[in-house]
């Protein structure tokens, strides 16, 4: 168990400077390597749920990668969504990507409607990861890949420290506060293991990818 203790953060992030804020974060290294990995994954990106959209970055991406790729993209903030909107607009993407207000604990889609389901930097959100984690399964097809990456919650402080340090020092003060409070309100790879557990995923399905993500990408079976 890491001797960092989660410490959550809000679940919703709903205010439009802070939307704003979050967008004009420099992720686009970090988008392009997960829709790398996604990729490389094997997804069938034809039906794509990508759930905690935000912005609509990572969406862009998989578009400008894959041209076949159809994706509905959900959040819950509305302040996101609207930020989203802007950003399909300059992109001219609005015919692929469809943007729907949605809460991730209770989707409103059929069971197995997508032959892939997306999620980046949500886990750390949801105050039962658990049951997020049932429902992106529940969305995916049998036979579909089930694609989430968040952050990993450093070991202590002086790791929390030197992450922030590392990744957030040309941020403003609120990115970095963002960053860092999302660092705390993260799980361990032990934890996300034990919670995908239950679902069928094996446990090397689900690895460290950099100095603070976590990956899990599993061809999910008949439900």
């Amino acid at each position: 168990m890491s001797e960092l203790p989660r410490v959550l953060e809000p679940e919703v992030m709903d205010d439009d400077a802070e939307a704003r804020a979050y967008d004009a974060m420099d992720h686009a290294a970090v988008n392009e390597a997960f829709v790398d990995a996604l990729l490389a994954c094997g997804a069938d990106v034809t039906r794509t749920l990508d759930v905690g959209t935000g912005t609509a970055r990572i969406p862009l991406a998989l578009i400008a990668r894959a041209p076949s790729a159809r994706v509905v993209a959900v959040d819950l903030a509305e302040s996101m969504l609207a930020v989203a909107r802007e950003n399909l607009r300059r992109a001219g993407r609005e015919a692929e990507i469809e943007l729907v207000r949605g809460d991730a604990k209770g989707l409103t889609f059929a069971d197995g409607a997508f032959t892939a389901v997306i999620s980046n930097s949500i886990v750390h959100h949801a105050p039962r990861p658990d049951a997020l984690l049932r429902e992106l399964a529940r969305v995916t097809a049998p036979g579909g890949t089930l694609f989430v990456r968040d952050l990993l919650r450093p070991r202590d402080e002086r790791e929390h420290a030197d992450l922030v340090s590392r990744h957030a020092a040309a941020d403003t003060p609120r990115q970095r506060q963002l960053f860092a409070d999302s660092l705390r309100a993260s799980l361990t790879l032990d934890e996300v293991r034990a919670l995908a557990a239950p679902l069928g995923i094996a446990a090397d399905g689900i690895t460290q990818t950099s100095d603070r993500h976590w990956t899990l990408c599993a061809r999910l079976g008949a439900r």
